[in-house]
């Protein structure tokens, strides 16, 4: 057993056992009254869960294969037989997750808890089967404004409104799938709530001239901003919900901190038969031109007794962090003597919506979700620093089926994912698309606790 999941499973047996012997070892009132609430306590959850996972393709994945995003492009041999033309299968634990519930006494007037959840996703491929953080933050809720600290969902993931897919995916890449850092205010005002986020990077991060690394945010010292405003009411009674909302969100990076300008190339030179090897002259300079990225979502969602519906949609200048299309590129050489560049973003937009019974056994549900890239506003020298740059648009329809029963779930899901890869133009558009699809079987077994 993984070391950390053993200390907790035996701190929860521990602070179990002591909560046991605090209120059953007393007969008196004062042993009643404290029965109500202790001061601090935390309650595990989570599930084991496994996937059987069957592509009719190659795919552009995470963990191998277990985070589909969408078919590889064609890759024909000699012959003009598509390599990638290959189905593959496999079967996975690493979504099995672990989650911890803390409380504990007010403080500053205020009601106080925490939160971590982890699994064994791995935060990268080499790392699959290895324990890591999804979530872990404290909050401080008084009553009407709450302060969270940690890192969760990106503020444009609602979990509220959000897909619920039998993929990991969660509709990725037609929805923001990112977890963050983050310091988030919400105030709330009757039915409505303003939230305001500053956020990171650390598993899920933007991509540059030194690949994919949360560096490029953090030299630009701002952190990613987002305000949030939503309206919503629930109705238990009723079996009646309603929740709307959107936000704007705004990011810089600053993909290099110098240039490297070669002035003269290594060479070789052969006298009398010795050969005198000249390194390379170069100059190093300074610069810190950034990219910056405006971007914003929508959502909604409506619950009916029977039927539950969602939907949402996501523009974004550079929606690479988010595990969407887009990213950017160089736009011009502005210095050629120093290396300076400017960059422009690849802007895209998707729009998904699901709708799903509210069965407490049986539920079926079906999700379809479209995405466009928008390229640049102005023509584009490269490189490129962006996801799917050369797909024109994609789009997915994927009807799934849960079945429940006591602690158990059996969950079916066929998902059929497309991409339109073509040839990329001056402004990042691409043209002469022509679509590649997969489909993906997906049997998933979990198991509640």
């Amino acid at each position: 057993m993984h070391p950390v999941l053993l200390a907790l499973l035996i701190f929860s047996a521990t602070m179990q056992a002591q909560t046991t012997g605090t209120i059953t070892g007393k007969t008196d009132a004062k042993a009643t009254k404290d029965k109500k609430s202790p001061l601090f306590g935390i309650v595990f959850s989570g599930y084991v869960k496994t996937d059987f996972i069957f592509d009719s393709r190659q795919t552009v994945n995470f963990r191998e294969g277990h985070f589909l995003l969408f078919p590889e492009n064609e890759k024909p041999d000699e012959d003009g037989t598509d390599i990638n033309a290959k189905a593959n299968f496999n079967i996975l634990s690493i979504q099995t997750r672990l989650a911890g519930s803390i409380t504990g006494p007010d403080a500053l007037g205020a009601k106080t808890s925490a939160y971590f959840e982890a699994e064994f996703f791995g935060n990268i491929n080499p790392n699959i089967n290895t324990f890591r953080l999804r979530h872990a933050w404290i909050k401080l809720n008084w009553t009407k404004t709450e302060l969270m600290m940690g890192q969760s969902w990106h503020p444009m993931f609602v979990p509220e409104c959000s897909p619920g897919t039998v993929s990991f995916n969660t509709g990725a890449p037609f929805v923001v799938f990112s977890r963050n850092p983050q310091l988030r205010i919400t105030q709330k005002f009757g039915k409505f709530s303003l939230q305001f986020s500053a956020l990171e990077q650390i598993d899920f991060m933007s991509t540059g001239p030194d690949g994919i690394s949360s560096k490029y945010l953090r030299n630009s010292v701002l952190p990613e901003l987002n305000l949030l405003l939503q309206y919503g009411f629930n109705n238990p009674v009723r079996k009646t919900e309603f929740l709307i909302g959107a936000s704007v969100n705004y990011f810089m990076l600053t993909p290099r901190l110098q240039t490297e300008v070669t002035l003269s190339p290594a060479r070789d030179t052969v006298i009398n038969n010795i050969v005198y090897h000249t390194e390379a002259q170069t100059s190093i300079y300074k610069t810190s031109e950034k990219s910056r990225s405006m971007g914003g979502s929508f959502f909604v969602k409506v619950r009916i007794p029977n039927f539950t519906f969602k939907a949402g949609a996501v523009y974004g200048d550079d929606n690479y962090a988010y595990t969407m299309l887009g990213g950017y590129a160089v736009k011009s050489i502005k210095d050629a003597a120093k290396g300076f560049v400017d960059y422009a973003n690849v802007r895209s937009w998707a729009a998904w919506g699901e709708i799903h019974t509210n069965g407490t056994r049986w539920q079926p549900g079906l999700f379809g979700a479209f995405g466009q890239n928008l390229g640049a506003t102005s023509d584009i020298t490269g490189p490129y620093y962006a996801r799917g740059n050369n797909i024109a648009y994609a789009y997915r329809i994927s009807p799934r089926l849960i079945f429940n029963v006591q602690k158990l779930r059996f969950a079916g899901e066929i998902e059929y994912t497309v991409a339109a890869y073509g040839t990329v133009n001056n402004n990042a558009t691409v043209s002469d698309a022509k679509e590649v699809g997969n489909f993906r079987i997906l049997l998933g077994a979990y198991y509640f606790f």
